[in-house]
């Protein structure tokens, strides 16, 4: 599924495709038969990797996975199996976009703006909270295993989605799900509105709403109002899940077509961070 999320992200602009190929020229990534990279990174690396190697690094700084997955995609497979210092490194690019590699003899920023997309087991065995088979790990491995991830990391996660094992129904269904195709001509043109609405502001996303433009862009009625008022009470929000709320809420907005936010978007919205609560909550 996370290799699939770059099929269905916007079409890249030439400033973009020319930014990510520098990128990697830099990195000595770029395949000596392309002059351009056209299509988003995916990035997926080990858990072994390094802190260096993801924020990048090295005698002369070179970039790290986080930029080399800028405007697109890095996925981290058993996310609590990634060491705690190397995880935090996260935190600011997510913040801001960038990483800064500082050396006695240089310090450089590189661009990382990217989709980060994590996915990881509710305790060791994989069966905590789960219907069908009964967890044989204790309070105790299970608090170690959800502790590898901190509540600041956690905090800049927009969509917390649990995904339950498939039935074999499921499986065998003549359903035919959606085509990349069809996903990815709605995601296009909720990334117009987007480039018109922020033509001023030298913004190309909602991602990118810093809280000033929040406040202007995304508006609630009186009904949305109360219903995150009410849930940033009952869940313990953070002022920075607030902010992530209301960019989410507005980008659902987008891809329906919708002018205002409406209440239904905000509820949508407000269902993505209640994970963290449910698993780490204790």
């Amino acid at each position: 599924m996370a290799r699939r999320l770059p099929t269905i992200l916007p079409d890249l602009s030439f400033e973009e495709a020319l930014e990510i190929t520098k990128i990697h020229s830099i990195a000595g990534t770029l395949p000596s038969n392309v002059p351009l990279i056209t299509t988003r990174p995916f990035r997926a690396p080990h858990h072994t990797v390094s802190s260096v190697s993801l924020s990048g690094g090295g005698k002369i700084p070179k970039p790290g996975e986080i930029s080399l997955a800028h405007f697109g995609v890095l996925f981290l497979d058993e996310l609590p199996e990634f060491s705690k210092s190397t995880l935090e490194v996260l935190r600011v690019p997510l913040e801001d976009g960038e990483v800064t590699i500082s050396r006695v003899n240089a310090s450089l920023t590189y661009p990382a703006k990217f989709v980060l997309i994590a996915s990881m087991n509710p305790c060791p065995c994989g069966y905590y909270g789960s219907k069908d088979k009964e967890c044989n790990c204790t309070p105790q491995q299970i608090a170690k295993y959800m502790g590898k991830i901190s509540g600041p990391l956690l905090d800049r996660i927009d969509i917390h989605i649990e995904v339950t094992p498939v039935k074999y129904e499921k499986l065998e269904s003549d359903l035919q799900p959606e085509s990349s195709e069809q996903i990815k001509s709605r995601v296009n043109k909720a990334r117009k509105i987007q480039l018109e609405r922020y033509k001023d502001n030298k913004i190309f996303s909602n991602s990118e709403l810093t809280p000033k433009l929040i406040e202007k862009y995304c508006k609630l009625d009186e009904a949305g109002k109360r219903i995150l008022e009410n849930a940033f009470k009952k869940l313990g929000l953070s002022a920075r899940a607030y902010g992530r709320i209301l960019k989410v809420s507005r980008t659902i907005a987008d891809l329906a077509g919708e002018e205002n936010i409406l209440p239904v978007h905000i509820a949508e919205a407000i269902q993505y961070r209640n994970l963290d609560r449910k698993y780490w909550g204790n």
